[in-house]
């Protein structure tokens, strides 16, 4: 019983995790636009572009949400609670930190700057370790 219920805690932690990760990392950029926006508004496009970016996580989240639907919580309850809970915590901080990244960008281009392909190569960056974790979390179970 108590096995099950690491499990599923685990499956929880992984989706919830990476939920308010990408919450934060596009409330940061997307701060960070709103300000932008005030100095130069023929840039919000790529203001958004970058905005977005800190979402995928999320969308990483899901998708090893719904891969585990199958899995055999009972069976596998603590190996499942620490692949979700490791999962769940990169998702989360790489989801800041990227939009940590794409804000400072976000605010090099309102400066005038052409910054926006190397602020999207930077933010690559955290969310490559995010790919990792997700393809660890699907090889592992």
């Amino acid at each position: 019983m108590i096995n099950e219920i690491l499990g599923y805690l685990g499956w929880g932690l992984m989706l919830g995790l990476s939920g308010i990760g990408s919450a934060y990392g596009t409330t940061i950029a997307g701060n960070a636009a709103e300000g932008a926006l005030k100095k130069n508004k023929e840039k919000s496009s790529s203001y958004m572009i970058l905005s977005a970016l800190p979402a995928t996580q999320g969308l990483y989240g899901f998708v090893a949400f719904l891969m585990w639907m199958s899995k055999d919580f009972a069976a596998d309850g603590l190996k499942l609670f620490a692949i979700g809970l490791v999962v769940g915590v990169v998702f989360l901080i790489s989801a800041i930190r990227q939009g940590q990244v794409c804000a400072n960008g976000i605010a090099g281009i309102a400066g005038g700057h052409d910054v926006q392909t190397n602020t999207m190569i930077y933010a690559a960056l955290p969310e490559f370790y995010a790919i990792l974790s997700l393809v660890a979390a699907l090889m592992l179970n």
